[in-house]
């Protein structure tokens, strides 16, 4: 039998530390490794979370990856369009890990109403289009139907709606220039809105106005088989850089292809800042919760200094009862561990169910409720972390049991 471990349990189920004048610094110590717990569990869901959110919003306008043509030279409006026969249209069969494949094409126009004008980049999208990511952000009407024959039929976002004073049902026109001659008279479309969509994101919502495909072509002269480029979707984030390059590799030497992290390399940048601002928070939590258990390992070898000299005395030798304190220590770090994941997940799981917590200032995170996201393998990773970290910060101060003489323990009070 292990020693050690026989009599820490019989101290821990003993219970006299609840009693002695250490339990208030011991339960100061659990609580710190509690409320560290809490912090860092929220700290990294709700780091994660805003970081997969505001991924997830770029990636419903964009795409993971996109192909276009080299002639584009990276413009917001399609201007050399690109042929629908290519091998990875309408699957990529070439490249694991591409979960969809869409065609768009997208055009400069102005909105006008008899109030007043916006500037939009119409977005003429298809069949294909990935329409399930849209439903989060749709705050009334519907979502358009491109399936069957041409139509009017249009999904606003709700920052034009406002500030053109539309809503469902209403009908406008909207004018686009010519590509082949400016100075023509523009080309004018009556369009009718059916859906109205709020993303959060200012820098989308003020910019794209989502049409049928076939008007962008007809008013660029395309024949029906000719888009302006190809939207990717990958189903890991994670692999974006490696499967942009396997892409670029398995297309033609004509086209070319961007992520939305180079398209949009600020906005990545700034979230990149999160994994940082998460790993300060744990280093700081690690650090406070195993000053206090240092604490209370001190105080805890204070009140059993004649128990160390009589084991001593009897020939026990000095890491044997070491581990003696460090299994007690280890008791206590489970302890705080236990009430810190409970309390933890628990608010985590009540933000990601109810939406209790909202940022002062949602156009500043493109998004007005805090989001949180946490899996079962990093909470498993960060408790044995946390766990074996506070245990070597302890062995260096545990040596002070090898200081301790026998003659002097015993004679201790």
């Amino acid at each position: 039998m292990n020693l050690s471990f026989f009599i820490a349990r019989r101290l821990i189920k003993g219970g006299d530390h609840k009693i002695s004048i250490s339990a208030p610094i011991i339960k100061i110590a659990v609580l710190a490794i509690a409320l560290g717990v809490i912090m860092m569990l929220v700290a990294i869901a709700t780091g994660v979370g805003l970081k997969e959110k505001i991924r997830e919003k770029v990636s419903v306008f964009n795409g993971h990856i996109q192909i276009y043509n080299y002639d584009n030279n990276l413009s917001e409006v399609s201007v050399v369009p690109v042929s629908l026969d290519q091998e990875f249209y309408p699957e990529f069969k070439n490249v694991e890990g591409v979960s969809h494949v869409q065609a768009v094409a997208t055009k400069a126009g102005i909105i006008r109403t008899s109030e007043t004008f916006e500037g939009v980049i119409a977005k003429g999208v298809g069949p294909d289009y990935k329409w399930s990511a849209f439903q989060e952000y749709l705050v009334a009407g519907k979502i358009p139907d491109y399936e069957g024959s041409l139509n009017e039929e249009v999904l606003l976002s709700a920052y034009m709606a406002n500030r053109l004073q539309l809503g469902v049902g209403d009908e406008f026109f909207t004018f686009f220039l010519r590509d082949e001659d400016p100075s023509k008279i523009p080309n004018q479309r009556k369009f009718k809105v059916v859906g109205i969509y709020d993303s959060g994101f200012e820098e989308f919502d003020s910019t794209y106005l989502f049409v049928d495909i076939r008007h962008v072509q007809r008013m660029n002269r395309w024949e029906s088989d000719q888009i302006g480029n190809f939207e990717i979707f990958l189903e890991n984030f994670d692999d974006i850089e490696t499967k942009s390059a396997e892409i670029y590799g398995k297309t033609l030497s004509t086209l070319d292809t961007q992520t939305i992290m180079g398209k949009y390399y600020k906005i990545f940048e700034w979230i990149g800042l999160f994994d940082f601002n998460i790993a300060i928070i744990i280093g700081i939590m690690i650090i406070v919760g195993g000053i206090n258990m240092i604490t209370a390992l001190l105080v805890l070898i204070l009140e059993r200094t004649q128990m160390i000299g009589i084991m001593k005395a009897l020939g026990s030798h000095n890491w044997q009862i070491r581990r003696i304190f460090l299994y007690n220590a280890a008791y206590l770090i489970g302890v705080g561990l236990f009430w810190g994941n409970l309390f933890g997940l628990g608010l985590i799981w009540v933000q990601d169910r109810y939406r209790l917590f909202k940022f002062p200032n949602p156009k500043e995170y493109y998004i007005d409720y805090i989001p949180v996201s946490l899996d079962i393998p990093t909470v498993l990773l960060l408790n044995l972390g946390v766990l074996l970290l506070c245990l070597l910060m302890l062995i260096l101060p545990s040596v002070i049991i090898t200081r301790i003489t026998p003659v002097r323990a015993i004679q201790f009070e």
